[in-house]
């Protein structure tokens, strides 16, 4: 079990170095997390459902608690503050190391804050984490305590539903919802509070597309919706938008494009759960001139790069342990809440 150790009061270079110059990182204390939480909301509460950013940007897919995993996208894609990044939520559970991945990534937004974005996923909620690993870590890691989960849980209440890049590219967890056909319906919702079971904001963070149908159709979820070609057109015109960029599924070579690169799935947790052996990516995006004039068999607009990775070898040496080196229990059969699959595509549906 990782030992806490003391540290000097919200200085933020020194939480930083003791989560990236350890191996195994060290927890932070239970007061510095909760000082740190509540930096970050006191910042949150001011910004917007959906914020405005610009690029150059790296955008992240789901992360899952795959710390070593995050290392090495900040490896190949360069480390903040060298790169501005939006991550795009699921920050935690099914990983080993869930409480390192949200502690470090809170860290660099307080140190950074114009350099880091984070976006709410479905699994920034009470609910899914209790059930999905985050909770259980906390307790295996804080001696039996809760109050790092209730810290983050509630922090989760404040982060923003989704951002615009260049105004162009609307990026968020999930997906679209039949109650919402301009971005202004978001720009209005209550945010701060747990994700609903149903509406807008539940829409936004468990959504999917689907490339077999054209409107709207109940998920296989849950929760949330798939939605079709035409659904996404509308929205895009409705919103002088050219594409949606986000995450939420398990894609088998780390992204897949539909409709020509209108809708972008982004998947940043190689190997998945330890065992599924998939790739990952981050999404490289330089400028938004889409000038040039859209090819049929386009896969991402012009100035965006998808960069490909595999896991980590701290993930390949966790996959062989079958557990973590902070104590966290070896692999239960965490993939039987997989949902929904057909044969022959690439995405994956799960919790």
């Amino acid at each position: 079990m990782t030992v806490s150790f003391l540290v000097p009061t919200l200085d933020l270079d020194y939480c930083l170095e003791q989560l990236l110059d350890h191996k195994p990182p060290r927890l932070l204390p239970e007061d510095t997390v909760h000082q740190l939480c509540h930096l970050l909301k006191t910042q949150l509460l001011s910004a917007p459902n959906i914020i405005s950013l610009a690029t150059p940007c790296t955008v992240v897919g789901d992360i899952h608690g795959q710390y070593h995993d995050l290392l090495e996208i900040f490896r190949i894609g360069g480390a903040p503050p060298t790169t501005n990044y939006v991550f795009l939520g699921d920050y935690v559970d099914r990983g080993y190391y869930s409480v390192e991945t949200i502690t470090l990534l809170v860290a660099l937004k307080l140190r950074y804050p114009s350099r880091v974005a984070l976006i709410r996923g479905n699994h920034e909620s009470r609910t899914i984490t209790t059930n999905y690993g985050f909770y259980t870590e906390v307790l295996n890691k804080y001696s039996g305590s809760l109050k790092v989960w209730n810290y983050f849980t509630d922090l989760f209440d404040y982060l923003p539903l989704g951002a615009t890049i260049d105004g162009t590219i609307f990026a968020t967890h999930g997906g679209l919802s039949p109650s919402c056909q301009k971005l202004d319906q978001v720009r209005v919702i209550d945010r701060f509070k747990e994700i609903p079971h149903d509406g807008v904001m539940a829409d936004l963070v468990w959504s999917d597309p689907d490339p077999d149908i054209t409107d709207f159709k109940l998920s296989p979820r849950g929760a949330g919706y798939l939605f079709g070609r035409d659904v996404m057109d509308k929205f895009c015109h409705e919103n002088d938008l050219v594409q949606l960029v986000r995450a939420h599924q398990l894609c088998n070579e780390g992204f897949v494009s539909y409709w020509n690169g209108k809708c972008l799935t982004i998947w940043s947790a190689p190997n998945y759960c330890y065992r599924c052996g998939n790739l990952a990516s981050v999404l490289e995006i330089s400028h938004s001139n889409y000038a040039l004039k859209e090819r049929k068999d386009q896969t991402f607009l012009p100035g965006q790069y998808c960069n490909v990775f595999d896991a980590s070898p701290e993930n390949t040496e966790d996959t062989h342990e079958g557990r973590s080196v902070n104590g966290i229990g070896g692999a239960t059969d965490i993939l039987t809440t997989s949902l929904y699959e057909r044969p022959g595509r690439h995405v994956e549906y799960f919790l």
